[in-house]
């Protein structure tokens, strides 16, 4: 099976369309209006996915308030509500909460939860999270941008293999993610999916970016390339 890839933030229909169009597996939007890295509101959001359907249309949320997180993901209904808020701020009871909103609401949405990989403890936290939620996305955090990622930086891909080998749901990779060294990640590391946000972004004198389909286009094939030989 073909490494999957998760691309990150998508902020219009006709880029969603070309991304999936080159082979982008999960499209992540951040349905937000705090100054994230390329958020767009809940209604374009919205639009985006039911328009445009990828193998996971992922929302993005760094928000730690239950009713906040589940109101975004019932209004944006993606595949999977990514919960990404500062190391610590979601609990044990709040993702409890979360699932039990999801599933009383008969919304088809799964919870994937961020790990700021920054030592060995990460593996036992990541290891408490794979009981209570379907997928973990590995990440560098940065005190440049609120919640865990997009922070354009790896940290320590053998915690990450650590992980990969102690959990029994899908891990992402994400964190400094580029067409450069995806390959060398996926050999250390062995994730069900690879992710990119900074690295494979066109950016504008303002700070605003768009996706560089050809930085995209060479993550996609370097991540399947090293995927196959391995």
């Amino acid at each position: 099976m073909n490494m999957i890839v998760q691309i990150y933030t998508i902020q219009s229909t006709e880029e969603a369309e070309e991304l999936v169009k080159i082979g982008v597996d999960n499209l992540g939007l951040t349905p937000a209006n705090i100054g994230l890295p390329g958020e767009i509101s809940i209604e374009l959001a919205k639009e985006i996915f039911s328009i445009v359907k990828s193998k996971n249309n992922i929302a993005l949320s760094v928000s730690s308030k239950v009713n906040e997180i589940l109101d975004m993901a019932f209004y944006v209904n993606p595949d999977i509500l990514h919960l990404c808020g500062e190391p610590g701020s979601i609990t044990h009871d709040d993702l409890l909460s979360i699932r039990q909103g999801i599933m009383q609401k008969k919304q088809d949405i799964k919870i994937m939860q961020a790990v700021s990989v920054e030592g060995l403890a990460s593996v036992d936290l990541a290891i408490q999270y794979s009981k209570l939620v379907d997928y973990i996305i590995l990440d560098t955090s940065t005190t440049s941008v609120e919640g865990i990622g997009a922070s354009g930086n790896t940290h320590d891909w053998n915690i990450s293999k650590k992980i990969v080998d102690n959990v029994s749901i899908p891990v992402v990779l994400a964190g400094g993610l580029s067409a450069d060294n995806v390959s060398e990640a996926i050999k250390i590391v062995r994730p069900w999916a690879v992710d990119s946000l900074t690295h494979t972004n066109k950016y504008f004198p303002d700070g605003s970016f768009v996706k560089d389909i050809k930085k995209v286009s060479r993550f996609i094939e370097n991540s399947r390339q090293t995927d196959e030989k391995n």
